[in-house]
C-alpha cells in the first residue's frame, strides 16, 4: 500500500515534535541484546520486510505555519537508517560499559530532520573475545512518531511470527479522529458532573476541542491561540498549583550530557509473591524499590532524604491496546509522589500504595492529553511555557510497560534482554523505566550527567531493596494476600 503523500500531523504529535531542547531530545531509545549475533544484512532485510510496512517509517516531517505534515520520503535510503556501529572501549572499560556509554551519547544525538525520524545502530559482535556470539542494536525513534505502547507494538511486529499492521482505512481529516476520541473520552462523560469539582473551570478545554476540530484555521501564533493556551493553563489549576517536590541533588538545570544504566532483571514470580504476601500490587512493590534505591543513593552522597518526597510524571495509556499499531501519541500524565525519605521498606510500601490509590479514577491523564493537544497549536515559546508546568514540578519521568511473557525470537535468534528509555522534558534530569519481559522485570535509568553522573549506583540498589521486602514477606504467616498481583500499570 503506497504511503500517503501529504498527511497532517496531529496536535499532540506536533507538540512532541517541537519539544526538543538542548538538554533533552524527544527520542525513545531502546536496546536489544540478541544471541547468537546477526549481521547488518540480516537486520536490514528484516526491517525492509516488516518495519517499512508502517507508513510513518517511510515518511519525513515537513513543518509549516500551522504545524507539520507527514510526507513520503522520495529518496528513502534504508542504509542511512540501519547502520553498523563500532564500540571503542576506553582503557579498563568493558564492552558492555562501552555500549552503555554509546547509548548515552546517541540519546543526545539529533536524528536527521531531512529523513524519517528513526535510526537503528547494530553492534554485530558485542564482545568477540568472550566466546559468546551476541549482538546489540540500539533503536532511536522520535516521540512524534508514537508513544511507548505504540512502539512496543511495532517492535513486536518485526520479531519472528509478529503480526503485520492491519490495512488502514484513511479518514478525510486525521484530526477528526483525535477530536472525536478526546471529546468522547473527556467532554461527554463530564456532561452531568460538576466541572469545577475536578478543576476544569471555564471554557478553555471546550474551546480547545473546537480548535482541534478545525485544523484548517491558521491559529498558530494568533491572539486566539494565545488566549486559549493561557485559559487552559488557568483551567488546569489542579496540575499547575501542585507544590514543588523536595529539592535533592537530582533536581536542577539539565545539561546535554546523558548517562544510561541497567542491571539484571528481578524474577517476576518473586515480585508477584511478595506483593501477595504484603497485600500490594506488583506496581506497588516495584515503585517501593525505586523509591528506596533513590533514597539510598542520596544517603551514600551525604544527603539526608528523611522527610523528602520527589514527584515522577508517569505516562498512562489512553487507548485500546488493539489500536497501538496506528502509532501517534495517546497517553496522559499523572504526578506520582515517591516517598524516598522513608527508610523502613514496609512503611514505604504502605505510603506508595496509598499514593497509587489516590491516583485511580482521576481525570488528570485526560487533562494532560488536552494540554499537549493545545500545546501543539502554539508557537514554540508559548508551548514551552505550557509544558514546563509539568517539568518544574517533577524530578523524574517514570514509565512502566508490560512486555511479552515469553522470550522473543528475531531472525531465528533469541532476544535475551530488552531495555528502553523515554525522554525527559524541560529540565527534568532523571528517567526511570520498568519493563517486564520473559519472566523478569528490568529496571533502567537515564540521567543528566551533571545531576546524576553515576546512575549505576541507583540501579545496583534495586535488588537489595527488593530482597528486604522478600525477607520480610517470608517472615509473615502463610496465607492469601490481598494484593491484586495483576502486573498492570501505567505505560508510555
Amino acid at each position: 500500500m503506497p504511503a500517503p503523500v501529504n498527511e497532517r500531523m496531529s496536535r499532540v504529535d506536533t507538540a512532541w515534535l517541537r519539544m526538543d531542547n538542548e538538554a533533552n531530545l524527544m527520542m525513545i531509545v531502546g536496546v536489544w541484546l540478541i544471541e547468537p549475533g546477526l549481521d547488518i544484512a540480516a537486520l536490514r532485510e528484516r526491517v525492509a520486510e516488516r518495519l517499512l510496512r508502517y507508513d510513518r517509517f517511510r515518511q519525513r516531517v515537513v513543518e509549516d505555519a500551522m504545524g507539520a505534515h507527514w510526507v513520503e520520503d522520495k529518496t528513502f535510503d534504508l542504509d542511512a537508517h540501519v547502520v553498523p556501529e563500532q564500540l571503542h572501549p576506553a582503557r579498563g572499560q568493558s564492552r558492555m560499559d562501552a555500549l552503555k556509554a554509546r547509548v548515552g551519547v546517541l540519546s543526545m544525538t539529533p536524528l536527521n530532520p531531512e529523513r524519517p525520524l528513526w535510526q537503528i545502530q547494530l553492534v554485530e559482535q558485542l564482545d568477540p573475545d568472550s566466546g559468546i556470539s551476541q549482538s546489540a542494536f540500539i533503536v532511536r525513534v522520535h516521540h512524534c512518531i508514537g508513544d511507548g505502547i505504540a512502539l512496543i507494538s511495532v517492535m513486536l511486529s518485526i520479531t519472528d511470527g509478529g503480526a503485520p499492521p492491519p490495512q488502514r482505512k484513511r479518514r478525510h481529516k486525521e484530526e477528526d479522529a483525535e477530536h472525536d476520541w478526546l471529546s468522547d473520552a473527556l467532554i461527554k462523560p463530564m456532561a452531568d458532573l460538576t466541572i469545577k469539582a475536578i478543576g476544569l473551570t471555564g471554557g478553555g478545554v471546550a474551546k480547545s476541542m473546537e480548535m482541534m476540530a478545525h485544523p484548517e484555521q491558521p491559529l498558530v501564533g494568533s491572539l486566539e491561540a494565545a488566549k486559549v493556551g493561557y485559559q487552559v493553563i488557568s483551567d488546569a489549576a489542579s496540575l499547575a498549583l501542585m507544590p514543588d517536590d523536595s529539592h535533592t541533588r537530582l533536581k536542577g538545570k539539565a545539561t546535554p550530557g546523558k548517562v544510561v544504566a541497567w542491571g539484571e532483571p528481578l524474577a517476576l514470580d518473586d515480585v508477584k509473591a511478595v506483593g501477595q504476601a504484603l497485600g500490594a500490587s506488583i506496581n506497588d512493590v516495584l515503585l517501593t524499590c525505586v523509591a528506596g534505591a533513590i533514597g539510598g543513593y542520596l544517603r551514600s552522597k551525604g544527603e539526608d532524604p528523611t522527610g523528602k518526597e520527589i514527584r515522577a510524571m508517569v505516562p498512562v495509556n489512553l487507548r485500546p491496546l488493539e489500536d497501538a499499531w496506528k502509532l501517534g501519541n495517546r497517553f496522559g500524565l499523572v504526578p506520582l509522589v515517591l516517598p524516598i525519605g522513608i527508610a523502613n521498606p514496609v512503611e514505604r510500601l504502605a505510603a506508595v500504595r496509598a499514593r497509587m490509590n489516590d491516583l485511580k479514577g482521576g481525570y488528570q491523564p485526560l487533562l494532560a492529553f488536552a494540554l499537549l493537544a493545545v500545546a501543539g497549536l502554539l508557537i514554540k515559546p508559548m508551548q514551552h511555557a505550557l509544558l514546563n508546568l509539568f517539568a518544574k514540578k517533577a524530578t523524574a519521568v517514570m514509565t512502566n510497560v508490560p512486555g511479552p511473557r515469553e522470550a522473543l525470537k528475531f531472525c531465528d535468534r533469541t532476544v535475551k534482554q530488552v531495555m528502553f528509555w523515554v525522554p525527559q522534558s524541560g529540565d527534568i534530569g532523571v528517567g526511570v523505566s520498568i519493563l517486564s519481559y520473559a519472566g523478569g522485570v528490568q529496571f533502567g535509568l537515564i540521567t543528566d550527567d551533571t545531576l546524576c553522573p553515576d546512575p549505576d549506583q541507583i540501579v545496583e540498589r534495586f535488588q537489595p531493596e527488593f530482597e528486604q521486602l522478600l525477607y520480610l514477606s517470608m517472615m509473615l504467616p502463610w496465607g492469601d494476600g490481598d494484593g491484586d498481583g495483576d502486573g498492570s500499570g501505567s505505560a508510555d
